[in-house]
């Protein structure tokens, strides 16, 4: 048994089970729908096509980030147990959670000044954040101290690559992520925007592609270009999706088929209710290794 705690957010939108087996803790975001409040906790207070099925009928959603009381109580009982913990957060590109997290961090250290308590800005989001605590797990069983956990996650988190479509704008446009014109304009001509995450890990638009197809394609193109090694790459794929598996399941034969080196098949998770709350239903998203991005 390890003699460190690897530790995540919910917002890593793996499932239960694969945190359980992988030995992965984390603590869940909070969300609100129709001014309902629930637990971001991996579809298990609600289901996830329950959840998306909600936004198509017009329910309105609110998230909620960890506060620093909450990471106190949640880091206590494992730095009390005499553990360290190295735990990842999700991006700050999106959230001020890892402000949280380090406010924790500060008031932990003084009651336990003899434990490490790492916070990583995982610069990730959804499944690439599942993959890069999946690549910390492999570390760890491989008997990486904590130390080497953090020094790679800071030195390599930049190369895990995020691609992702939408083939529908209407909670883009509602979270003001597209203006009401160009998502009237997009919809209108069927274009699925090619987002990516930068360096700073926001979410950006890349491209406009007409069709789903096409979208669907490109996105296959964005991993030959930059996988590690390109079509040779011989690391693990993620994907994730919003109620919309059909889509995420076509891109992933593509790449099976592209990559033969692939370590094992793509995995296909669900984007979980704090990220789905801002994409809502119809986004797909592809996760891996690759060059550095780019602002």
């Amino acid at each position: 048994m390890s003699e460190y705690v690897l530790s995540g957010c919910s917002t890593a939108d793996l499932t239960k089970e694969h945190f359980d087996r992988r030995n992965i803790s984390y603590i869940c975001f909070h969300y609100e729908l129709d001014g309902e409040q629930y637990m971001d906790d991996l579809g298990q207070s609600m289901n996830f096509k329950d959840f998306y099925q909600a936004m198509r009928d017009g329910a309105d959603t609110k998230t909620y980030q960890i506060n620093a009381d909450e990471f106190c109580e949640y880091f206590e009982p494992m730095l009390a147990a005499g553990k360290d913990v190295i735990h990842v957060c999700l991006s700050s590109g999106i959230t001020g959670v890892v402000n949280s997290a380090l406010i924790a961090q500060e008031i932990m250290q003084e009651k336990y000044p003899d434990r490490k308590l790492y916070i990583v800005d995982s610069l990730a989001a959804s499944s690439g954040f599942g993959l890069l605590l999946e690549t910390l797990a492999d570390m760890r069983d491989e008997g990486k101290s904590i130390d080497e956990l953090y020094e790679f996650a800071e030195a390599h988190k930049r190369e895990l690559n995020h691609w992702f479509f939408t083939s529908d704008l209407t909670f883009f446009i509602k979270g003001g992520r597209v203006s009401k014109t160009a998502g009237f304009v997009g919809q209108v001509m069927n274009i699925c925007p090619l987002l990516n995450v930068d360096l700073e890990g926001r979410l950006i638009p890349r491209q406009k592609v007409r069709t789903k197809r096409k979208v669907m394609l490109e996105m296959v193109k964005k991993m030959e270009e930059l996988a590690k090694d390109g079509t040779d790459y011989s690391g693990k794929c993620y994907m994730s999706h919003s109620d919309c598996y059909e889509d995420a399941k076509a891109i992933a034969d593509m790449i099976e088929e592209r990559f033969p080196k692939l370590n094992g098949k793509v995995l296909i998770n669900d984007i979980g209710t704090t990220i789905g709350s801002h994409t809502g239903p119809g986004t797909v998203a592809l996760f891996f290794w690759g060059a550095e991005r780019v602002n």
